[in-house]
């Protein structure tokens, strides 16, 4: 099991939470960007970078995860692409993607983008909070246990 970032976009304090986690359970984790990425040096956090352009870290991550990794993204797209390959998919702050509610997220997500292009939307989501970050660490917390446990039996 690998828990993969989305790291451009990821506030630092969920970075901390997937780092301490990493450390406490012994769960190989990558950050993914497109720039240079600070983090803890540790036998079990790496990063990669890839080249700058459209869903690049997006491609890489696809291609690389597993059945029982987890992937922290706010890209509903890719939380889609994660969800098929029947791997598990959190946003920052802190809901779960799955395939009973991924369609859904889909459909809002793109007629909220058309909306924007049309100037009938402005601005972008709210200001990320406490209550977001301690709902993240819940979730996460609950699907990284979850996650090990089916590791362990597949052994």
């Amino acid at each position: 099991m690998k828990i993969w970032i989305d790291a451009d976009a990821c506030p630092g304090a969920i970075k901390e939470i997937i780092f301490k986690a990493a450390e406490r359970v012994k769960v190989q984790t990558c950050l993914v960007a497109n720039q240079p990425i600070k983090y803890p040096q540790s036998q079990y956090i790496s990063a990669v970078q890839v080249p700058k352009g459209f869903d690049v870290a997006d491609a890489y991550i696809v291609q690389n995860l597993i059945e029982y990794d987890l992937v922290i993204t706010a890209d509903i797209p890719l939380a889609d692409l994660v969800v098929k390959k029947g791997a598990v998919a959190i946003n920052p702050r802190g809901e779960l993607y799955n395939e009973g509610n991924i369609t859904e997220r889909l459909s809002i997500r793109n007629f909220t983008q058309v909306l924007r292009e049309g100037g009938l939307i402005q601005g972008g989501p709210p200001q990320f909070s406490a209550a977001d970050k301690q709902k993240f660490a819940s979730t996460f917390d609950k699907q990284l246990t979850i996650l090990l446990r089916k590791e362990k039996m597949k052994i």
